[in-house]
């Protein structure tokens, strides 16, 4: 099973490359609107964009090191359980970045709706910038977690070279949809996550917040209730800001909070349900807030006067 493991990689490396000239390529542009942001002043600071490039560095780091804990899971544990085995071609290769981009939206969500997932998520979305770095902005610690949502396309039968290529495909998709130079891209907008559907997902406006989890298509968001367009000016950020361009305090703030609360928390059961439960939950109010709006309505009680939030699960 695990002898063709190489040939399966070489099957793969077109994909994989593509990926990294894509990311040289994208690089480049980063770069190109930085400066450009800076000549016209549109950006009038370069702490967030310093902050993110750290974090992103680091990120690609780690992804080198953790992302390889992925295929040892996929490869080593999850593929003998495999129900069938898909092979190879070209109509797999297809259905599995369609497959991914699924997952990726129901891990997307899961990540805005459990609060032990949102502490690492919030990274990505407490910056009050919207540009190419954002799109960098990763948690170090997203790679600890993610794995596990793509393990269901293994026991399906996916090669899980397959699987992994196929969340690359999905991730590095995004990288371009982080800026503000690209307005609307007419019909693409009713199929495809473009800069304005992402726009909407990183704005804290409460119209916007958890909405548009897609990663590649837009219809996912649309059959499943949490599409909404752009139509007012976003505000990006977390309606709790971080006020910090430090990446130490932007990856682990979160965190800190989270284990403190679950240490206060009246119970082990109380604890427990702290981590899974959404963002907001107290053991005194079981209404779940949207995710970036739950901090600042914990520790608020005039929060408490807003509109509550219902599940969309």
């Amino acid at each position: 099973m695990y002898s063709d493991l190489e040939l399966r990689l070489q099957e793969a490396a077109v994909v994989f490359n593509g990926i990294e000239i894509l990311a040289l390529v994208f690089l480049l542009v980063l770069a190109s609107e930085t400066v450009w942001d800076r000549f016209t002043g549109y950006r009038q600071s370069l702490s967030e964009t310093g902050a993110n490039l750290i974090i992103g560095l680091v990120y690609g780091l780690l992804e080198r090191t953790a992302y390889g804990l992925i295929v040892v899971i996929a490869v080593f544990l999850a593929e003998p359980f495999a129900l069938w085995d898909l092979p190879m071609n070209g109509l797999t290769w297809v259905l599995a970045i369609v497959v991914a981009d699924l997952t990726y939206y129901w891990m997307h969500r899961c990540e805005h709706r459990v609060r032990l997932f949102w502490t690492y998520h919030s990274v990505h979305h407490s910056s009050p910038e919207f540009n190419f770095t954002t799109a960098l902005r990763l948690a170090w610690t997203e790679a600890l977690f993610e794995w596990m949502f793509f393990i269901p396309m293994v026991i399906v039968g996916f090669d899980p070279v397959q699987v992994i290529a196929g969340l690359a495909v999905v991730v590095a998709y995004q990288s371009w949809i982080h800026t503000e130079k690209v307005r609307r891209l007419g019909w693409l907008e009713s199929i495809l996550n473009t800069p304005s559907h992402h726009r909407v997902h990183h704005g804290s406006n409460p119209e916007y917040l958890d909405k548009n989890y897609g990663g590649i298509l837009i219809v996912w968001d649309r059959l499943f209730g949490t599409y909404t367009p752009e139509r007012t000016k976003v505000v990006y950020g977390i309606t709790d800001p971080l006020n910090t361009s430090n990446p130490i305090t932007i990856n682990f703030r979160d965190f800190i909070r989270l284990g403190t609360d679950a240490l206060n928390a009246p119970s082990l059961a109380q604890a427990l349900k702290m981590l899974m439960k959404p963002p907001g939950w107290t053991p005194t109010r079981d209404t779940a807030l949207p995710a970036d709006q739950s901090d600042t309505q914990m520790q608020s009680p005039a929060g408490s006067s807003q509109g509550e939030h219902h599940d969309e699960h």
